[in-house]
């Protein structure tokens, strides 16, 4: 099954990663991880059809790391509505370290 590679997929789906052996359900969206806080990642998933076995056991990948998708999650008017507030928060975000960015930037050309 052909993804789109712009467009978060909806929590249930299942993947297979590239280079992976193994099934991977999408569990959340938009993941840090103490390793480094700064780094956001696209999906938080679980290994399939185990579950989430342990808290410290889940995993982050990216939506270019997805090699297939198996199953689409469910989506409804609510899913939809998420992810336009999700999409709109993510803009504000990049909106707002780009200013930052030149805000520094023009500060230290002066």
């Amino acid at each position: 099954m052909n993804i789109e590679k712009q467009e978060l997929l909806p929590i249930g789906s299942v993947v297979r990663l590239k280079n992976g052996k193994k099934k991977v359900m999408i569990t959340g969206f938009c993941v840090t991880t103490a390793e480094d806080e700064n780094k956001m990642y696209d999906y938080c998933g679980c290994m399939y059809p185990e579950g989430v076995v342990a808290s410290d056991k889940n995993l982050v990948f990216n939506q270019d790391q997805i090699e297939e998708l198996y199953f689409l999650g469910y989506v409804n008017v609510e899913e939809q509505h998420f992810k336009i507030s999700l999409y709109e928060s993510l803009f504000k975000q990049m909106a707002e370290k780009t200013t930052e960015a030149a805000n520094t930037e023009t500060t230290q050309n002066n």
